[in-house]
C-alpha cells in the first residue's frame, strides 16, 4: 500500500506530460494544414500583356553591298599626237565638253588643209567636165557630135560628181581628226589621277587610259541577296502575303555606323545567280549631291521589300523558341489562363518581331514576366509598359513634388510676416 501510494504522484505527472504533447502535436498538425490552405491560396502571378492588333508592317532586309559610280569613262586618244599641255586639274570635277588635253596638231591641220585642196580640184574637173557637157548636148541635136561621145562625157561627169562627194568626205575626216587633237571629256564628273604628262607620245585607240572620270551623283550601291531569300520573297510576293506595289526604298547605314540621310530607290535585279557565291546582285541608286559616298565604300543596306498586310508587332521579349526552332508566345486566355500558341515569324522591325500566322485580333501576349509563367497556370494580367516610359514618368512627378514643398514653405511664410 505504501509504495502504491509512493508512485502516485509519478504516474499522474506523466500522464499530464504525455497529453501536453498530443495535444501540441495536435496543434502541429492544424497549422501544417493550415498552411497547405494557405500556399494552395497563393494570388496569381502578375504579368503584363499587350493586345495584338493587325497592322500593315514594311518587310525589310540587312544586305550588304559596295558603292559604284554612276558612270565611268576611260578617256583615251582617237587621234595620234604629242601630248603639248593637260588643261585641267587631277582629282577636279570636269564638265561635259570641257578640254582635258592639248596634243600637237601640226600634221592633222596639214592633212586637212590637204584634203580640203583635192577638194577643190575635183570640183574644178567637175566644173569643166559640166560645162563640156552642155556643149555636146547642142551639138547632138544636130548631129555633130557623135551620140556615143555624149555617152563617154556623161559618164566622166558622173564619176567627176562621186569623186567630189569622196573628196568632201575626206575632208570631213581630216577636220574630225584636227578636232580630236584637243581631248575632251566625254561625260561629267570627278576626274582621277592623269596616267601622262606633258611630252608623251599617245596614239588613237592606245590600251592605256589617260585619266578616267566618274560621275558620282547620283551613284550605285551594289547589293548581294542570297538565293534563298529571293526565292521565299517571291514566293511571298505569289501568295499574296507580301505587297510590292509601291517602288522598294532602301536606306543606308555606313561603315561608321551613321545612317545615310537620303533614302533611294531600288534600279533593278540582276537575272541570274552567281555560281560560286549563290547570290543574286540588287542595284540602288542613291542621290549624292554632297558626294559623301565614293566609289568602293562598304556599306549596309536596309532594303523595304514590300508592305505585309494584316501582321502583328510583338516584342522580342515575348518570343520564345523550341529547341526545333518553333516560335513560340503565351497568350492569357479570357479566363486569365496560360496558353501557349505556335507563331510564323518573317523578320524584325526595330526590337519586334513580325507575326504572319499563330495570332488572332485580340489576343494577350504575355511580354512581362515570361519566365515565370507556364501553361494552365492562372496570371493577374495588366497592360504592358516598356521601362523608358515609367523613368520618364518618375522624372515627371519629381517636379511636382518639389514645387508643392516650394508653395507649402512661402504659406508657411506668409502667417510670419502678417503676424509681424
Amino acid at each position: 500500500m505504501k509504495s502504491a501510494k509512493c508512485w502516485a504522484p509519478t504516474l499522474t505527472a506523466c500522464t499530464l506530460v504525455l497529453s501536453m504533447a498530443l495535444v501540441g502535436c495536435s496543434k502541429n498538425s492544424e497549422e501544417a494544414k493550415q498552411g497547405a490552405a494557405a500556399a494552395q491560396q497563393t494570388p496569381p502571378a502578375q504579368v503584363g500583356v499587350i493586345v495584338a492588333q493587325p497592322q500593315s508592317v514594311e518587310s525589310t532586309v540587312e544586305l550588304s553591298g559596295r558603292t559604284s559610280a554612276y558612270q565611268i569613262s576611260e578617256v583615251r586618244p582617237q587621234t595620234s599626237g604629242v601630248i603639248l599641255k593637260r588643261l585641267f586639274t587631277e582629282g577636279s570635277y570636269v564638265r561635259e565638253g570641257q578640254a582635258l588635253y592639248e596634243l600637237d596638231s601640226r600634221t592633222n591641220r596639214a592633212a586637212f588643209e590637204s584634203a580640203k585642196a583635192s577638194l577643190l580640184q575635183q570640183e574644178a574637173n567637175l566644173n569643166s567636165l559640166k560645162i563640156k557637157l552642155n556643149r555636146y548636148k547642142q551639138l547632138v541635136s544636130s548631129n555633130a557630135v557623135s551620140k556615143q561621145d555624149y555617152d563617154d562625157l556623161l559618164g566622166q561627169v558622173n564619176v567627176a560628181q562621186a569623186q567630189v562627194d569622196a573628196a568632201k568626205a575626206q575632208v570631213r575626216n581630216s577636220e574630225v581628226d584636227l578636232g580630236y587633237s584637243t581631248i575632251r571629256a566625254p561625260i561629267s564628273g570627278q576626274t582621277g589621277r592623269s596616267s601622262v604628262t606633258a611630252g608623251a607620245l599617245v596614239t588613237a585607240g592606245q590600251a592605256d587610259a589617260l585619266v578616267t572620270i566618274q560621275q558620282l551623283n547620283p551613284i550605285y550601291v551594289d547589293i548581294n541577296q542570297s538565293s534563298t531569300e529571293l526565292l521565299r520573297l517571291r514566293q511571298q510576293l505569289s501568295k499574296g502575303t507580301l505587297d510590292q506595289s509601291n517602288n522598294t526604298t532602301v536606306k543606308l547605314k555606313l561603315e561608321d555606323g551613321s545612317t545615310y540621310p537620303i533614302e533611294g530607290k531600288l534600279a533593278f535585279s540582276d537575272a541570274s545567280v552567281d555560281q560560286t557565291t549563290g547570290s543574286v546582285t540588287l542595284r540602288a541608286v542613291f542621290q549624292n549631291p554632297n558626294q559623301l559616298l565614293l566609289p568602293g565604300m562598304f556599306a549596309n543596306a536596309q532594303v523595304v521589300q514590300g508592305v505585309i498586310p494584316n501582321a502583328y508587332l510583338i516584342p522580342q521579349a515575348a518570343v520564345t523558341r523550341t529547341p526545333t526552332g518553333q516560335a513560340t508566345v503565351f497568350i492569357a486566355n479570357d479566363k486569365n489562363v496560360v496558353e501557349t500558341r505556335n507563331i510564323q515569324t518573317a523578320g524584325v522591325q526595330g526590337q519586334n518581331w513580325i507575326v504572319t500566322e499563330g495570332l488572332k485580333v485580340g489576343d494577350k501576349v504575355i511580354v512581362e514576366g515570361v519566365a515565370k509563367v507556364k501553361e494552365g497556370q492562372q496570371v493577374n494580367a495588366s497592360p504592358y509598359t516598356p521601362q523608358a516610359q515609367p523613368a520618364a514618368q518618375s522624372s515627371q512627378t519629381a517636379i511636382p513634388s518639389a514645387e508643392s514643398k516650394s508653395s507649402e514653405a512661402q504659406q508657411a511664410k506668409q502667417p510670419a510676416t502678417s503676424n509681424t
